[in-house]
C-alpha cells in the first residue's frame, strides 16, 4: 500500500514538473521558427518551411540601434552590484538586530517585515521621482534602489538564521582580540554560507527578470536592460518579431537556470534554516 501511494505520489509529481517546464520547452522551440508559425501553431515543433535556424538569435543580436550586448552587460551590472549590496548591508543589519535586540531593532525588523506586504504599484511614481531627483536613474546607482526595495526578505532570511548561530563563538573571537568588524567577517559572515547563497539567487533572479523598475527609472534612450530590449523588438506599425523576442528570452534564460540548478540545494536549505529555525 505505501509502495502503491509512492509511485502514486511520484508520478503526480512528474506531471507537475513536465507542466512547469513545458513554457521554457516551447520557447526554445518557438525561437527556431518564423513569427508567421509561431502565430499559426505554437505548439509544433519547427520542420520544413518552419525551422530558420538560428535566424532569430542573429536578428535579436543586431535588431535596431541598441545591441543586444550591451543589454546583457548592463543587466549583469545592475543585477550583480545589486545582489552584493543587499547581501552585505542587509546580513550586517539582520545580524546587529539579533545581537543588540532593544527597541529600536524590534521596530526596524518590523518595518522590514511590514515591506514586504507593500505592493510595488503603491510605491512606483514616487520612487522612480525619487529616483531621478537625486541622480539614481542610471545602472551604476540604481543597484541603492533595489537595495531599499529588496532588503525586507533579505533581513527576515538573515535574521531567522543569525538566530540559530551560537553566541559562544562570537565571544571566543571577542576574548581573541577581535573588533567588531573583524568579529563579524572573519567569524559570522562564514557561517552565513547557505542562507547567503539563498538570498544571493533568489534577488539575482528577481532583479534579473526585473522590468519595471528599470523601466521607470533608467533613461531608454541610453540604458536597457534584457527584459526592457524585449519590449524594444517591434518592426513597423507595432508589429512584434515573435521569433527574435523568443531567442532573447532564452539567450536571458540560460545565465539564470545554471546558476539555480548549481546552487538550487543551498537555496532550499538556507529558506528552511532561516524560516524555521530562532
Amino acid at each position: 500500500m505505501n509502495t502503491q501511494k509512492f509511485t502514486a505520489r511520484k508520478i503526480v509529481f512528474i506531471l507537475i514538473s513536465l507542466l512547469w517546464v513545458m513554457p521554457i520547452v516551447f520557447s526554445v522551440l518557438n525561437s527556431f521558427k518564423r513569427s508567421g508559425e509561431i502565430n499559426t501553431d505554437m505548439f509544433s515543433v519547427p520542420t520544413g518551411e518552419s525551422f530558420v535556424g538560428f535566424e532569430n538569435y542573429k536578428t535579436a543580436l543586431t535588431f535596431g540601434n541598441y545591441p543586444f550586448g550591451q543589454a546583457f552587460l548592463y543587466s549583469v551590472l545592475i543585477s550583480v552590484v545589486s545582489t552584493l549590496l543587499i547581501i552585505i548591508c542587509c546580513s550586517m543589519a539582520a545580524w546587529y538586530i539579533v545581537r543588540v535586540n532593544n527597541w529600536f531593532t524590534k521596530i526596524f525588523y518590523g518595518a522590514c517585515l511590514f515591506s514586504l506586504a507593500v505592493p510595488f504599484q503603491m510605491v512606483m511614481f514616487p520612487l522612480s521621482s525619487d529616483a531621478s531627483m537625486f541622480g539614481m536613474d542610471t545602472p551604476y546607482t540604481i543597484p541603492f534602489v533595489y537595495l531599499g526595495y529588496g532588503a525586507g526578505m533579505a533581513i527576515f532570511l538573515f535574521t531567522g538564521f543569525i538566530r540559530s548561530l551560537p553566541y559562544e563563538v562570537e565571544e571566543a573571537a571577542i576574548i581573541d582580540g577581535c573588533n567588531t568588524i573583524q568579529r563579524y567577517f572573519k567569524v559570522v559572515f562564514p557561517m552565513l554560507l547557505p542562507v547567503t547563497i539563498s538570498v544571493g539567487i533568489l534577488e539575482f533572479m528577481w532583479i534579473w527578470n526585473d522590468y519595471l523598475l528599470p523601466y521607470l527609472v533608467l533613461d531608454m534612450t541610453k540604458y536597457r536592460t534584457i527584459p526592457i530590449q524585449v519590449q524594444y523588438l517591434k518592426g513597423s506599425y507595432g508589429s512584434v518579431d515573435l521569433g527574435a523576442s523568443l531567442a532573447v528570452i532564452v539567450m536571458s534564460l540560460v545565465p539564470i537556470l545554471i546558476i539555480y540548478m548549481l546552487c538550487q540545494k543551498y537555496i532550499v536549505k538556507g529558506i528552511a534554516a532561516g524560516s524555521v529555525k530562532g
